[in-house]
């Protein structure tokens, strides 16, 4: 058998006429006769094993594959494994060196979020790790996703404990580059719900929409899982005649007629106004809440 020629596979994509393709290039070792190249295409198909999907024996440094939608589809982790040998002698092959895996499809960095409810915007990049085609003129090069969130802990009430800075992002065509030939970015806030509801499980999720190309159209990237941390948040109250409870637990009484400012933010434009009206009749000077503003 030949030695190992430290072939080094790495899989690439490229548009060509129009279309995805995966290129498998290797390095061409001097050889006379020169060498030829069997290229085996592979995918994984469930964890640790893989499915061919192609073969191909060539003269060349390269192989192509079309990413077609059938039978390799975004989404998929695409290998590419290459043996070389002679015309003379066919069978005494080199040792078969394959390529790092290509996932080919959308990614989230991170691939999941663990934050707190403080307010904080955490930054989500969304990118592509395949180029834009657009095969038609009319058919502007972008991919757009429609972002969605959802609450994975259906037994408690209420919505979803985080907030998107957009409900969809443009992946615009670009030149590839360091894994990524198209991205944006959004943020991610946890919702200060002041409800003591523990840590809960959120997820992210995409949706291509727009796409006439069988590629995009029968794709969902993988969902982004976000865990918020609970913090605990301060209360005031004002209640029945009114008793008042501050924000530090220290509690009065406001028997008194009129608009009052009930509390006001030092730190932003924040505040709120109780309107008192006597509801105690002649037998007792009370007052209620009738009214609210907030600002």
């Amino acid at each position: 058998k030949l030695t190992s020629l430290d072939l080094q596979p790495v899989i690439t994509p490229k548009v060509v006429q129009g279309r995805v393709h995966l290129k498998c290039a290797y390095s061409r070792p001097f050889s006379k006769p020169p060498l030829q190249y069997v290229v085996v295409w592979s995918r994984q198909s469930t964890p640790g094993k893989k499915e061919q999907i192609q073969r191909d024996t060539t003269l060349q440094s390269f192989s192509y594959i079309e990413m077609n939608g059938v039978n390799l589809k975004l989404g998929d982790t695409v290998f590419c494994t290459v043996t070389a040998f002679t015309r003379d002698t066919p069978e005494q092959q080199s040792l078969p060196e394959e390529s790092k895996g290509f996932y080919a499809g959308i990614k989230f960095l991170p691939e999941s979020l663990q934050i707190a409810e403080d307010d904080k915007e955490h930054i989500l990049t969304v990118l592509s790790t395949v180029p834009i085609a657009c095969p038609g003129h009319d058919d502007s090069c972008k991919i757009t996703l429609q972002l969605s969130t959802e609450d994975l802990d259906s037994q408690l009430p209420g919505p979803p404990d985080i907030a998107l800075s957009a409900c969809q992002v443009d992946l615009l065509q670009v030149p590839c580059s360091e894994s990524s030939c198209a991205a944006a970015t959004l943020t991610v806030t946890a919702v200060t719900d002041f409800a003591r509801d523990g840590n809960r499980i959120s997820r992210i999720r995409a949706e291509p929409v727009g796409r006439r190309d069988l590629l995009w159209r029968a794709y969902t990237p993988k969902d982004v899982k976000v865990t918020v941390r609970d913090l605990p948040t301060g209360n005031c109250y004002s209640f029945t005649d009114p008793h008042i409870i501050t924000f530090d637990g220290w509690c009065y009484d406001n028997y008194k007629i009129g608009t009052f400012l009930l509390c006001r933010s030092t730190s932003r434009v924040f505040e709120v106004h109780v309107r008192q009206w006597d509801c105690g009749g002649h037998r007792s000077a009370t007052a209620c809440n009738c009214g609210v503003a907030v600002q």
